[in-house]
């Protein structure tokens, strides 16, 4: 990645109520965004829509901007980071756990090039969004759960509406223009099942026999199945999952690397060190540093 250009600006802080600490949740927002210190990860799909001013991202291997009047969506599993947000910004949207986008009736052309790493862009937004995910919003925060609930189906009905409009797909090479596609014909109801026991279980001692019958199905069909549909193997998500969990405990003061390991679902320090190095490209103890050293330095300190 090139050198970051975050400025002299709040930073976003990740912790335990957070998205990284609740990996199974849907949360909707709308706020000013705030730029990110440094890359993190959580295991859901990410929507953002720029209602005003313009923001930056950079993913594992690519970045963009988005300007107002623009939406973007994308895996949260890998690492990426909002390292410009200009200071009238202010964006809506959600992070969406794979127990909802797989019940999305979403092409596999985009589906399945999401969740390997690419990034859909759009412009073909109106004013109706601005109203739109402004109550969503709200209706999600109300604590009636009748509303909660109205604002999920109208926003995954939004979503939907994405791939019937033009569209373009970025990856670290191309950005590749689309028209609208047509929907899969079913949502992958397996898949969701499947995700449904393990939002309920990953940080407990399961495996793919145990997802696969909580889906009714053979477990090397589950297996090819889930790999097909998300592009990585149930185990790889069961693990991003609890290191999702993991790198909001290790947010914590007094966090212990050991104790945070076994609360994540871990059977031995040795497997959470290795999973937590190949996402963060550190070990757990250099992040836990590294992120109090984040939290201990003004805003102010990071300069263009």
């Amino acid at each position: 990645m090139a050198e970051s250009k975050i400025g002299t600006h709040a930073i976003y802080r990740p912790g335990a109520s957070s998205i990284e600490g609740s990996p199974t949740a849907l949360q909707m927002f709308h706020a000013h965004p705030l730029v990110m210190a440094m890359p993190h990860w959580h295991a859901q799909v990410e929507v953002n829509y720029v209602m005003r001013g313009t923001v930056h991202y950079r993913m594992s291997d690519h970045e963009f901007r988005l300007n107002a009047g623009e939406m973007c969506l994308f895996w949260g599993g890998q690492p990426h980071q909002m390292d410009e947000s200009s200071d009238d910004s202010l964006y809506a949207g959600a992070h969406l756990p794979l127990i909802y986008f797989f019940r999305l009736r979403l092409p596999i052309s985009i589906s399945s090039r999401l969740m390997k790493g690419e990034t859909l862009l759009t412009s073909a937004t109106d004013a109706a969004d601005n109203e739109n995910f402004a109550r969503w919003f709200h209706y999600s925060k109300s604590g009636d759960t009748a509303k909660a609930q109205h604002a999920v189906d109208e926003l995954l009905l939004r979503i939907e509406r994405i791939a019937l409009e033009p569209y373009s797909m970025t990856t670290s090479k191309t950005t590749v223009s689309m028209e609208g596609d047509q929907p899969h014909p079913n949502s992958s109801r397996s898949v969701a099942r499947m995700c449904d026991f393990i939002a309920a279980n990953f940080l407990q001692d399961i495996d793919s026999v145990d997802i696969a019958r909580a889906a009714d199905l053979h477990p090397k069909y589950a297996m090819n199945l889930f790999k097909r549909s998300t592009g990585m193997t149930i185990s790889k998500y069961v693990t991003l999952l609890r290191l999702s969990r993991a790198q909001a405990m290790l947010m914590s003061e007094g966090a212990n690397v050991l104790q945070v390991a076994m609360d994540s679902g871990f059977g031995s320090i040795s497997a959470f060190n290795k999973s937590f190095r190949h996402i963060a490209g550190m070990s757990p103890s250099d992040f836990r540093r590294d992120v109090r050293l984040v939290t201990m330095v003004p805003a102010g300190a990071f300069q263009n």
